[in-house]
């Protein structure tokens, strides 16, 4: 799964966020950094991705003798330049986890410092940190936690005579709304198609997992993906849904099918609504009524508003280095307990990215000029039972990258699902859960 943010919304609302968050912050003067210190921090995209420059400001708001420096990493090539930049001695002070999937290397291999202190010290209502354990220890602290959600066009809906999602939907229920949605905007001659489910294997996997009782991605056995990957051929075939051939070939984005009124439907990461609100001042989407929904659930024992909704995502932390500097350690958890606490949620909220405190900012986030006012989407981005893409542990890399393998294989049509399933079965029991 990757993530990107485009330019920067809402500007005027971080600003006026980060001023009123200047009076407080900061630890004891028995834990806090004396004189000034300038820490370096990793990010990416910096010039379209505003998260990290927003933190690091803010912070120094809070904390006037802290600089924060951030170093630009290529996105698609994150991990792998961190990598050779910590073995080369050259890594920044602090570094993002951008995902789960190597949590677990940097941790074992001596590369991250335990912050179970900072942890200790941060709201029940900050998300996400108990993925970021390893053997009863906290390596990294999360400042964003997306949690996937259904976005729908309530226009193409109202076009199509098809009723929107309420919160009651499973997935046989998606997928009948996709088909209909399709056949009534193909009657209002539209070509727009009811649904688009990215390329990735999170667009399937990631809800399987999440959702299916009783499913361990180290557990070896893959068959709980089976219904999840039939309903997604269905689609493929009725039409319902770009083919992942399609998809690939003619390099379709998320952003454009559903930001230019390709696709009714859209289940994605909750990091999608900055970068649609900005697209639509940039003119990069098209401006409609659009609306958030729970993920469809597994069975009905978790829809409506009365329950929890089941879904999925990794969140994104900040962890220190081992090698910084002792002078720096008290600085960098600052930096880290400010990320995550309620000064940097609300700071993230005013820029349209989803904090890992969601608590603590849903009315400034609906406060955004954009935004979609029905009670339902409210209720989308706030109650949820998140739980990560990527459980932490040795082999959880080595899985994922068979399992992409056999996504591409069923969804590609090259494979029967119960072909594809049953080599990744083989191959994790030969090449990963041995080891």
């Amino acid at each position: 799964m990757k993530r990107s943010i485009p330019t920067v919304i809402g500007l005027a609302a971080a600003a006026s966020l980060l001023a009123a968050g200047c009076g407080g912050g900061s630890s004891s003067d028995s834990d806090s950094a004396s004189g000034p210190v300038t820490l370096t921090l990793a990010g990416w995209s910096l010039s379209t991705t505003p998260e990290f420059k927003t933190l690091a400001d803010g912070f120094h708001a809070t904390h006037p003798d802290v600089t924060v420096e951030v170093k630009e990493y290529d996105a698609a090539n994150y991990d792998t330049q961190i990598t050779a930049d910590l073995a080369a001695g050259s890594a920044p002070d602090i570094y993002a986890q951008k995902t789960l999937k190597n949590l677990y290397t940097y941790a074992t291999g001596g590369q991250l410092m335990d912050v179970s202190d900072v942890a200790k010290k941060l709201s029940n209502s900050v998300g996400g940190l108990d993925a970021y354990q390893v053997d009863g220890k906290t390596y990294a602290i999360p400042y964003r936690q997306d949690s996937w959600v259904l976005f729908y066009n309530k226009e193409l809906f109202d076009k199509a005579k098809v009723a929107y999602p309420d919160g009651s939907w499973t997935w046989d229920d998606y997928v009948t709304a996709a088909k209909q949605l399709t056949d009534g905007l193909k009657a209002a001659g539209s070509k727009a198609v009811g649904t688009y489910q990215h390329v990735w294997q999170s667009t399937v996997q990631g809800f399987a997992l999440a959702q299916t009782p009783g499913a361990k991605l180290t557990s070896g056995d893959f068959s709980y993906l089976k219904p999840y990957y039939e309903r997604s051929l269905d689609l493929q075939n009725a039409g319902a849904q770009p083919s992942l051939g399609t998809a690939t070939t003619n390099k379709l984005t998320y952003q454009a099918q559903f930001g230019k009124q390709q696709a009714a439907m859209l289940p994605m990461g909750t990091w999608y609504i900055a970068t649609l609100l900005a697209q639509r001042e940039s003119g990069d989407a098209d401006k409609f009524d659009w609306g958030i929904a729970p993920a469809p659930q597994f069975d009905k024992s978790t829809t409506g508003t009365s329950n929890t909704p089941v879904t999925f995502g990794d969140p994104t932390g900040f962890g220190i280095n081992t090698a910084i500097k002792k002078s720096k350690i008290s600085a960098a958890k600052e930096f880290l307990a400010y990320a995550a606490g309620p000064e940097g949620a609300k700071a993230l909220a005013g820029i349209g990215i989803t904090p890992a405190d969601t608590a603590a900012v849903t009315d400034t986030f609906f406060a955004l000029d954009g935004m979609p006012t029905d009670e339902l989407s409210k209720f989308a981005f706030a109650k949820h039972d998140t739980k990560p893409e990527n459980p932490v542990s040795k082999y959880t890399a080595g899985l994922q990258n068979i399992l992409n393998d056999a996504h591409t294989a069923i969804l590609s049509g090259s494979k029967s699902i119960d072909s594809a399933l049953g080599e990744a079965q083989n191959r994790a029991k030969n090449e990963v859960l041995n080891q």
